[in-house]
């Protein structure tokens, strides 16, 4: 009985230390001050991170980002999506998924490549070019129209945003994507299918409609998840995975030539 209290009486620490350094970096940043203003008028503008396609145009380029999500829930979670285009092509597409409108969840070139979120700037996770980024593009594309829940979106626990991002990294390991342990709805699975591929597309993950499960993979490293309470250790660069805040430790930005 007493290791057990010890585990939950940790447990809670880390939560409660996650929450308290996410809200205080939020409020520093703006995003829980009305510095950020209302969703209408909150920033939206390009952040300014993605390569200008005019003057890349010869390169194909595939991103991915995620900034905090808009009002309170961007002391807790992300919105992520994903940007690319062939050689030759002078634009981006940019795909993600977004709660409000009816019907079809998944958008497309809804918002600007790397423009900032309803006020909050965006990070780089994922930036692959040449060769490489024009291989992965159909897949990707495969990817997007298979996409389970294209119609259905649930804040927690998913389907939702994060969900979306997660199917693609499953179906395209050579993304190597590596979403954050704020990033809820990573981990959402069907009852029907709750082992299967973490989000990088290398591993294996166990997950129970995302509030219950365990993931080893090659860019997640260990990772447990409760509630949708995210929490392990990453050695791909080494980082504590955290709730709420995401993680501490090296930047995990993934490229062809880390």
């Amino acid at each position: 009985m007493l290791p057990f209290k010890a585990v939950l009486i940790s447990f809670l620490c880390i939560i409660l230390l996650s929450l308290g350094a996410s809200l205080a970096q939020a409020t520093r940043s703006g995003e829980l001050t009305s510095e950020r203003g209302g969703w209408a008028s909150a920033r939206r503008d390009s952040a300014g991170i993605a390569p200008d396609p005019q003057r890349y145009a010869a390169e194909a380029i595939v991103q991915v980002y995620a900034a905090p999500t808009y009002g309170w829930k961007g002391a807790v979670a992300v919105h992520p999506w994903i940007i690319f285009k062939r050689a030759g092509e002078t634009r981006y597409n940019r795909y993600e998924v977004i709660s409000w409108g009816s019907g079809d969840k998944v958008r497309r070139n809804s918002n600007l490549p790397d423009g900032y979120w309803y006020g909050a700037k965006p990070r780089l996770l994922v930036d692959h070019r040449g060769s490489s980024a024009e291989a992965m593009i159909p897949q990707i594309e495969a990817a997007i129209k298979s996409y389970p829940w294209p119609t259905t979106y649930h804040a927690w626990p998913g389907p939702n945003s994060n969900t979306f991002m997660a199917h693609i990294g499953r179906e395209v390991p050579a993304l190597k994507l590596d979403l954050p342990a704020n990033a809820l709805g990573k981990d959402y699975r069907s009852l029907l299918n709750p082992v299967g591929l973490p989000p990088s597309g290398r591993g294996v993950q166990l997950s129970l409609l995302g509030v219950l499960g365990v993931t080893v993979g090659a860019e997640e490293g260990l990772e447990v998840n409760l509630l949708g309470l995210n929490m392990g250790l990453d050695f791909t660069p080494f980082r504590l995975r955290l709730p709420f805040i995401g993680g501490i430790g090296q930047n995990n930005v993934q490229r062809d030539n880390p």
